[in-house]
């Protein structure tokens, strides 16, 4: 069994606070440290006040070697699909390839609407979702130029530079949804993520997912 590290920063820390725990995670030999990618508190002031998930990974690139660092998760809201896809290549070349990313359609309105981010109908949050998952995986797979046409986001002979030190970043999903969400995971993730419920809540997603994925095999 491999323990990993999740924090929650919004809730209030800077950047040594989360470098003293990743310094301390990898001392006692965890396997990862994640943290959340979120703009506002819930239910504290979160001073001194939020970090970026993806500036926070960087420097912590840089400031540990072995302990493998991640998001959990990266809201597809966020961030156009291009530039992530080079973010979190960019990260994993300084980490030496120990970046996973973990990515969901966004959820929480309220820091959208104080930071100015657009949040769209859960429906249209999902079709962004796809076109991020498919638009990342395809930059870093390509072996000439890549063009897909989305619903949201489209890209026209990319590159897909620069590649990630691993050949492909895992890819993490979670979430409650009962199709799309399983649908997501089986065809673009290498792991399935689902905390903070009960054990048959967990039973029953982790069963859609198992039944999504041995339908595409």
């Amino acid at each position: 069994m491999e323990l990993r590290i999740f924090t929650e920063p919004q809730q209030g820390a800077t950047y040594d606070d989360l470098l003293a725990v990743a310094l301390r995670a990898e001392e006692l030999g965890f396997g990862a440290f994640f943290r959340s990618d979120h703009y506002l508190a819930m239910g504290t002031d979160g001073l001194p006040g939020p970090s970026d998930a993806w500036i926070t990974l960087a420097g912590l690139a840089r400031d540990t070697s072995t302990i493998r660092l991640g998001t959990m998760m990266t809201s597809a809201t966020f961030r156009h699909p291009g530039p992530l896809a080079i973010s979190v290549a960019n990260v994993d070349a300084m980490s030496g390839g120990r970046v996973e990313l973990g990515i969901g359609a966004g959820w929480y309105e309220a820091e959208h609407t104080k930071y100015g981010i657009p949040f769209p109908s859960t429906g249209e949050r999902f079709d962004r979702f796809e076109d991020n998952l498919a638009i990342i995986t395809g930059l870093w797979a390509t072996e000439g130029d890549l063009t897909y046409e989305g619903k949201h986001y489209s890209v026209t002979g990319s590159p897909g530079l620069p590649k990630p030190t691993q050949a492909k970043p895992p890819v993490l999903i979670g979430g409650l949804g009962k199709k799309r969400t399983p649908a997501l995971t089986a065809r673009y993730a290498d792991e399935f993520n689902l905390p903070f419920v009960d054990e048959e809540t967990t039973a029953a997603q982790f069963a859609r997912v198992r039944a999504a994925c041995e339908a595409i095999e």
